[in-house]
Order: structure tokens, then C-alpha cells, then sequence
């Protein structure tokens, strides 16, 4: 006998069934054990959103078109948001849209236009008391009037649409209320209302 077949059945081990059995029972319990884990924890639907927010207030105008409509929100507090001041309180102008302004993307050499004209505001709690939601006509480039579309959603527990309505802006700025509304203490909305209050001279008077 060789050196080489001599050395190998010195280490060859015998076959122990028990032992193949138990490698096979861990293999299952691992199995079972990034199964449960898999389902414990979901991997996430594509395109589903989950928002941090309580209350969003979406303003939108047509696409295309070249002019700038601004978002203005005040809350009990008198905090208040607009394009300058992004965030009070707890509000918060997740995107500030500027018409046709910066509305393309160069990517890998080709430009990519985003026709889309949209502004978002978050309510990230609850603060009991009246907010209020202007739209301002900011800048124009072909001196029409915009439709503008104000919707506003209750997100917590599940999605409801509180306000749904579009409003004209006649001409460069022109300001208008689109929506006043109360919060209670449970997340309740009452008490909507369209009366009119400035809120861009608030805000210039600020600064």
C-alpha cells in the first residue's frame, strides 16, 4: 500500500447515520428559522409611501405651464411656511415648486423634463387650533391666469380626504385663502371654512 492510500484511511471517518441525521434536523430548524424571520419582517411593496406626516396639503397647478404658485400655511401657533421658510413648527414645505424653473435633468447626456407642477406641505402632529392654507401667484411668464387645485388629507389611521377644490389665480400676486380649518384634540377636522386672510403680507412684514 502506498504512503498516499495509507495516509487517507488513516483520516477517512466511518459513516455515523446519527450523526447525518442530526446535520439534516439543524438544517431544518435553520430553514424554519429564516422563514419565520422573512415573515416577522416583510420585505416592503414597491411604490407603497409611508408617509411621516398626520395631515399633507397638496397644491398642484397644470403641467407645463410656466408659472410660479407659492403655498403659504399658518397653524394655531402662528407659525407659518412658505418658500423662504421651510419649516415652523410642526409644518413642513416638503417641495417648493417654481413653474418651469429648474424642471429638467441632464442624465447620462440626456435631458429629462419633469412636467410636473406640485407643492407639499406635511403636518408631522397634532397642535389643536385653526391652520390656514393660502396660495399666492408669485411670478409669471405669460401673464394668464392658473387654476390651482388644493387638496387636503387626513393620513392617520387611514387615508381621507378632508378638502378637494380648484381655485383660480387671475393674475400675478394674487392671493387667495383656499382653506381654513380645526383641529381637535382626537385628530378631528371641523369647522372649514374659505374666509379671507392675508398671509403673504404677514410674511413680508416678518422679514
Amino acid at each position: 500500500m502506498s504512503a498516499f492510500a495509507r495516509a487517507s484511511s488513516r483520516h477517512r471517518q466511518p459513516f455515523d447515520p446519527i450523526t447525518a441525521v442530526l446535520f439534516k434536523i439543524i438544517q431544518a430548524i435553520t430553514y424554519l428559522f429564516v422563514l419565520a424571520v422573512m415573515f416577522m419582517n416583510p420585505v416592503s411593496k414597491q411604490g407603497i409611501i409611508d408617509p411621516k406626516a398626520e395631515y399633507i396639503i397638496t397644491v398642484t397647478w397644470p403641467d407645463k405651464n410656466p408659472n410660479d404658485i407659492d403655498t403659504y400655511v399658518e397653524d394655531p401657533a402662528g407659525n407659518m411656511i412658505n418658500f423662504s421658510s421651510a419649516a415652523a413648527g410642526l409644518i413642513h414645505l416638503d417641495r417648493d415648486d417654481r413653474g418651469n424653473l429648474n424642471d429638467t435633468l441632464n442624465i447620462n447626456g440626456k435631458v429629462i423634463e419633469n412636467p410636473l407642477n406640485q407643492e407639499v406641505t406635511t403636518i408631522r402632529g397634532v397642535i389643536t387650533g385653526e391652520y390656514i392654507v393660502n396660495i399666492h401667484y408669485y411670478a409669471t411668464e405669460d401673464n394668464k391666469p392658473v387654476p390651482v387645485t388644493v387638496r387636503v388629507d387626513k393620513v392617520n389611521p387611514k387615508l381621507e380626504v378632508l378638502y378637494y377644490d380648484t381655485l383660480t389665480l387671475e393674475r400675478k400676486d394674487d392671493e387667495k385663502t383656499a382653506i381654513r380649518f380645526t383641529i381637535l384634540s382626537g385628530g378631528t377636522v371641523t369647522n372649514i371654512n374659505h374666509i379671507s386672510k392675508s398671509l403673504v403680507a404677514k410674511a413680508f412684514k416678518r422679514s
